[in-house]
């Protein structure tokens, strides 16, 4: 048992480093072609990588109570809603990262760890004590991140908060359908619906290139086979056997392997105040993971 829980410590600190550099990618992509089709094409690729898994859990029966059209098929409502939010989530950290670094991109994004249960008390959740504490630290340490001495916020660093707000919408809304119907088609028809909005919108707004396509080859099949379909795969697996608050903190490196591979390959820099506002959001992050909850009444 200890070497199965050792193993799921592994592979869920591989999938943070995956996600963590998949921060990079996408700065790099953009390089050559737009945001939104930078995301249609790499959650296309997801999408196909986590097809083969997909289709084979259709096999299985779906847990109970089923949502509708649900229990004999694919999850399209479900897909279709969660891929909204994914859309909304993806696009937003994408466009700011135009405007902001890969670093603190991703410090941004994982304030979601926080902001889930905070939004959680409008479903009627109580709030731990550690949701508070962490709520406090991070925001105080994406005040030194983010806001500049003059009390602004710049603009690649909004479009990353607002969308790190879809980010937790995104979990609260993927924590109430997993347990009413099969985790990989709906992890699949919802990569599917972010891959056509984001395509659709490239249509419409981005003059996109087969040459663009081909200069951002390294960076959509890193974002695409990589961060959306393998390390999906690897969390699912890990997380049979890891301990969750294990697989929570280990997960939440992917906020520091960002600023990491943005330092490595982008020659970005913090700087001092920066970095002491990550400190502060990372030990947010971890308290919110962290603090003991009182157990629920029967």
């Amino acid at each position: 048992m200890r070497k199965a829980s050792l193993r799921a410590d592994i592979l869920c600190l591989v999938t943070a480093l995956i996600w963590g550099f998949a921060f990079v990618a996408q700065r790099m992509g953009m390089d050559h072609i737009g945001p939104m089709a930078f995301n249609g094409i790499r959650f296309a690729l997801g999408a196909m990588v986590l097809a083969p898994l997909a289709i084979r859990s259709l096999r299985y029966p779906p847990p109970a109570p089923f949502l509708p059209g649900a229990k004999d098929g694919f999850p399209w409502l479900g897909g279709l809603a969660a891929g909204g939010v994914l859309f909304a989530g993806a696009t937003l950290q994408q466009v700011g990262m135009l405007y902001t670094t890969a670093g603190k991109a991703g410090f941004i994004t994982g304030l979601y760890v926080v902001l889930v249960p905070l939004l959680g008390l409008f479903f009627g959740q109580k709030a731990a004590r550690g949701d508070v504490i962490g709520a406090v630290a991070a925001a105080v340490g994406l005040y030194f991140l983010s806001v500049t001495e003059d009390f602004t916020l710049a603009p690649g660093d909004g479009l990353e908060l607002i969308g790190a707000v879809f980010w937790a919408g995104h979990v609260l809304v993927i924590g109430w359908l997993s347990p009413r119907t099969r985790a990989l088609p709906l992890a699949l028809a919802q990569y599917g619906v972010c891959s056509i909005l984001s395509l659709t919108a490239a249509v419409i707004f981005e003059d996109t290139t087969w040459a663009g396509v081909a200069g951002a080859g390294w960076a959509i099949l890193y974002g695409g086979v990589l961060s959306v379909g393998v390390a999906y795969t690897l969390q699912v697996v890990a997380q049979r056997d890891a301990n969750p608050t294990h697989a929570a903190v280990l997960l939440s490196f992917e906020t520091v392997f960002a600023a990491v591979g943005g330092a490595l390959f982008l020659d970005e820099s913090l700087g001092g105040r920066g970095l002491f506002g990550c400190c502060l959001m990372f030990a947010g992050m971890l308290a919110a993971q962290l603090w003991p909850r009182k157990p629920a009444s029967a």
